[in-house]
């Protein structure tokens, strides 16, 4: 089962990799956007560590409630909503649990990827966040029904995103500051659908670690 320390754990290595990675995403940033991805990222994960620390609440739930609030107020431009309500949503999905089934995990996954795809009114193919984790979310579906753990799940999960993530560098973006750019958008990674990568990389660590 996973567990609340496991929770704490992924939010940590989540904000381990944006903060390792901060000035990567602020590169690909660069050449489709604002230039900021990385360093508004970092300071909404180092702000959610901030409050970890003193978080009292022993539900996995409540855990993600407050990493989807504290992003929404401290991340600038569109990825602080986005990703707030990422997390709002996975929230929602699994209430109190204290642990989680490999079915509550999907269930997060799966409401937090939903709750984008309507708060950014994006598709697939937009060069979006959702690049990334909806084919995540869908090899985590499939491996699962075919009866393998949640471990090797979630490492087809992650190949999957990662293999979504670099199918962005093609893409003409259809959302966003990028799409401003048309044409010019192609040949660049998108920046979201890297650091949301990054985030299922780090619950699939989790398990790797476990």
């Amino acid at each position: 089962m996973f567990t609340y320390k496991d929770t704490l754990t992924w939010i940590r290595l989540t904000a381990q990799y944006i903060e390792d990675n901060k000035d990567y995403l602020t590169d690909l940033d660069r050449a489709i956007g604002d230039a900021d991805h990385g360093s508004n990222m970092d300071r909404g994960f180092k702000k959610v560590m901030s409050r970890i620390t003193t978080f009292e609440d022993k539900d996995i739930g409540s855990m993600l409630n407050m990493v989807g609030m504290v992003l929404i107020s401290s991340v600038g431009g569109a990825a602080g909503p986005l990703y707030g309500t990422f997390y709002l949503q996975a929230a929602k999905a699994i209430n109190s649990k204290k642990e989680l089934s490999p079915q509550d995990i999907v269930a997060l996954l799966e409401a937090g990827t939903e709750g984008l795809i309507k708060r950014g009114k994006t598709n697939p193919g937009d060069k979006t966040i959702i690049d990334s984790l909806q084919p995540g979310v869908e090899a985590l579906k499939k491996s699962l029904r075919d009866g393998k753990d949640i471990t090797a799940a979630m490492q087809d999960a992650v190949q999957s995103a990662e293999e979504g993530m670099k199918h962005t560098i093609p893409l003409v973006a259809k959302k966003g500051r990028a799409s401003y750019l048309g044409e010019r958008s192609t040949g660049h990674q998108d920046p979201g659908a890297t650091s949301a990568f990054y985030i299922l990389k780090a619950l699939h660590d989790v398990f790797i670690s476990g």
